[in-house]
């Protein structure tokens, strides 16, 4: 079994391209994925840059991935983009990785408005896995960790820069492989003495809360 860890970075689509038949408000900009091979390590990578055809990069995202509009004005389509990455993808028994489940919901949505069909998807879509879900449900809790907490909180140094699409694909590999291979999934010891100081102090507040009231 080998393992495909992706991120996708987006631009933003402003609302009056609705009409054009994209009703959503982002779009790739770029594909970052990392092989692991059936002993999670990480033997191959993915990198590309895409051209949005609705979106513009603006300051924000600029500066929150690093990539500018001068970088993707002669980068591939999307679907020359997915087309790339399809055929770079081993179909000998891959599973798809990535770091919640908005990447592969954007591959759909962007597919499905821009008429692109590949039999190959149905492949990736039918064995995608959620690496945030399952670092959620080690912890215990519901809600949505941030990728740069779960680094933290696993003691992993990160790689490169946050909202890289290639640096992000890799350090959730990182997290992916440590959850696979270790069952019994312990938590840095700083941040789980943390945690529990946060949960005792939580616990305290609300008992203070409810003290000498008596309830009819």
């Amino acid at each position: 079994m080998k393992y495909a860890v992706i991120d996708l970075e987006f631009c933003k689509v402003p609302k009056g391209y609705k009409k054009f038949g994209y009703k959503w408000c982002q779009e790739t900009i770029q594909i970052g994925a990392v092989l692991l091979d059936e002993d999670y390590e990480i033997i191959d990578e993915f990198n590309t840059y895409v051209r949005p055809e609705y979106g513009h990069i603006d300051w924000f995202i600029e500066n929150m991935t690093g990539i500018s509009q001068a970088d993707v004005i002669s980068a591939p389509s999307f679907a020359e983009a997915l087309e790339a990455f399809l055929d770079w993808l081993p179909y000998d028994d891959v599973r798809c990785v990535s770091w919640s489940d908005s990447d592969p919901k954007q591959i759909v949505h962007e597919v499905v408005a821009k008429g692109i069909e590949d039999e190959r998807l149905e492949i990736i879509f039918a064995n995608w896995m959620d690496c945030q879900k399952t670092f959620g449900q080690k912890m215990g809790r519901k809600n949505a960790y941030k990728l740069e907490e779960a680094l933290i909180a696993s003691d992993i140094i990160p790689e490169g820069r946050a909202h890289d699409g290639l640096a992000d694909a890799y350090n959730t590999a990182l997290l992916f492989a440590k959850l696979e291979q270790n069952p019994d999934y312990e938590l840095n010891e700083f941040y789980q003495t943390a945690r529990n100081e946060e949960t005792e102090h939580l616990s305290f507040c609300m008992g203070d809360l409810f003290a000498g009231i008596v309830l009819a």
